[in-house]
């Protein structure tokens, strides 16, 4: 697979709430920062989305945003109107006044990660995407907004199902959509796709994680000089090329360990560690435990114990 299904695939997401939410008149709610992907898709009418120390964000019909963790934030009917804080609920939430046809409706929710790699995936990714209506409408993601808008609007057997389906298949054409980079994406791997001479280093990585990859192996596949390459990917990718392959490694090794169905040897020699006791000692410098604990711990937590 290519690096970015390889990390969806180890992602795993799913939509674990979707909810319409909408609003009439003068209204605003404030929200604490928490750990789930937010994302939101404008079905009519318009609002005002507010980070701390920046500007208001206007989100309008077609517009789709995607916040791969979710900081605090302020949702309102106009810029710098009072807000009243609230809480994340799984059911549909009206703002501002109860009583007649609602002035902006949106579709919201969160996606839910595998939970054992989410925070390092997760850092590869930009903190926030944005697709105003302007720019996606002609796109196959403006084209499942449309379908999304559409089924929403609808009634019909196996809504629930069907819209699950597609905000996955949405997740998926944002991450990869051309214009991330305009929201300022930091430094992370869709970055790095986007740079054809890094591209090339990381899908040799990703297609053959066991090699015994060198800085100056990685530039001459990227057709760049040592030195060059190393700077350029530290600064799009926000780490040394090395470190970049020992963090995937280990990545692929939590999920084989969490899943259970490989030996210590066989995961070793599937991301290129010469023996079980180096692969060992390397997972207990990063992690803090050797692979059986860690493996005992998480499987605790996947299923509710302490």
């Amino acid at each position: 697979m290519d690096p970015l299904s390889d990390i969806i695939a180890l992602l795993r997401p799913s939509t674990a709430v979707s909810k319409p939410i909408s609003g009439r008149g003068s209204w605003g709610v404030r929200y604490a920062a928490h750990d789930e992907s937010g994302f939101t898709i404008v079905l009519a009418g318009h609002a005002w989305l507010s980070f701390d120390g920046e500007k208001p964000l206007h989100l309008a019909q077609g517009d789709f945003l995607l916040l791969p963790t979710t900081p605090a934030f302020s949702l309102g009917s106009a810029p710098g109107i009072p807000c009243k804080p609230a809480e994340p609920r799984a059911v549909a939430v009206r703002h501002g006044e109860q009583e007649g046809d609602p002035d902006f409706v949106a579709l919201g929710g969160s996606f839910t990660f595998e939970r054992v790699n989410a925070p390092l995936l997760l850092s590869l990714l930009p903190g926030r995407i944005h697709i105003p209506a302007t720019e996606g409408k002609t796109t196959r993601l403006g084209r499942l907004i449309e379908l999304l808008a559409e089924e929403c609007a609808a009634d019909h057997p196996g809504k629930d199902l069907l819209l699950r389906r597609m905000l996955e298949a949405l997740l998926i054409e944002a991450l990869r959509w051309q214009g991330v980079e305009k929201d300022g994406a930091v430094a992370g791997l869709l970055n790095g796709l986007r740079d054809p001479a890094l591209a090339r280093a990381l899908q040799a990585i990703h297609a053959d994680v066991r090699a015994g990859w060198t800085v100056a192996g990685l530039a001459g596949i990227a057709g760049m000089s040592r030195s060059a390459f190393f700077a350029r990917f530290g600064e799009v990718m926000g780490c040394a090329p090395i470190e970049y392959l020992a963090r995937w490694r280990m990545a692929i090794a939590k999920e084989a360990l969490v899943r259970g169905s490989k030996s210590l040897d066989r995961i070793a020699d599937e991301i290129g560690y010469e023996s079980t006791s180096a692969f060992s000692t390397a997972f207990r410098r990063r992690l803090g435990s050797p692979p059986g604990r860690f493996a005992r711990e998480a499987i605790a937590q996947v299923n509710g114990f302490d």
